[in-house]
This record gives structure tokens, C-alpha cells and sequence, in this order.
């Protein structure tokens, strides 16, 4: 990934209220989330909404499928994995049992739970 490219990320999610919505969005995949729902659970304004779900759509974060009169929202995962995986390549200088701590702070992120244990 270029720095553009994760610079557009990071100042998508660089706002509380598009930080937030990816968040919710990325708690309901694989079946996504309506766009009118993001709004009720963030109590935003549904045109406000809509502009920041463009800006993250836009960075790639977010991708919006319409299903009859509902816009449904999915995390873009490949891209989140992106700018994970750009935020830590030079992570532990070569040595990778010091990033042991960080991959066990993903793991929970991977397994079926009721509430993620982790910052995923």
C-alpha cells in the first residue's frame, strides 16, 4: 500500500462519527448493516450519515449494495487488512516473537463471539 492510499484512511476514519459507523459496520459482517440503521444506532442525522459513509466508501473501507430501497453497508475486509498489515511490515525489526503480543490481540477478532474482545 502507497502512504496516499493509507493516508486517505487514516483521515477517513480520523472523525468520530465515520470512526464509529466503520466500527458498527465492521461488528455485522458478512451480512452488513442498512444505512438507515447505522444512523438510528449512531443517532446521526441520516443525510449527515450519508456523507460520511460516502467519504469512508470513497477510501475503501465501506462498500454499499442497494437491496431494493434500503443501501446495505459491508466492511471492505481486504482493505482493512491493508492498512493493517501497512501499519505494522516494519513492526519488531525481524524479530517476530515480539510481535507474538500483537497477533494474540487479533486472534479474538477471528473467533465467533458475542462481544469482540479485542480493538477489531
Amino acid at each position: 500500500m502507497e502512504s496516499s492510499a493509507a493516508t486517505e484512511i487514516f483521515a477517513a476514519l480520523a472523525q468520530p462519527t465515520r470512526l464509529a459507523a466503520f466500527r458498527l459496520i465492521l461488528r455485522h459482517e458478512p451480512h452488513g448493516l442498512p444505512a438507515g440503521e447505522v444512523a438510528r444506532r449512531l443517532e446521526v442525522p441520516q443525510n449527515t450519515l450519508s456523507t460520511h459513509l460516502a467519504i469512508l466508501a470513497r477510501a475503501g473501507l465501506v462498500s454499499a449494495e442497494r437491496q431494493g430501497r434500503t443501501i446495505l453497508y459491508r466492511p471492505e475486509i481486504d482493505r482493512v487488512r491493508q492498512i493493517a498489515s501497512y501499519l505494522v511490515s516494519d513492526c519488531c525489526g525481524g524479530r517476530p516473537e515480539l510481535c507474538a503480543p500483537l497477533v494474540d490481540e487479533f486472534t479474538p477478532c477471528c473467533t465467533p463471539s458475542p462481544e469482540p474482545s479485542c480493538a477489531c
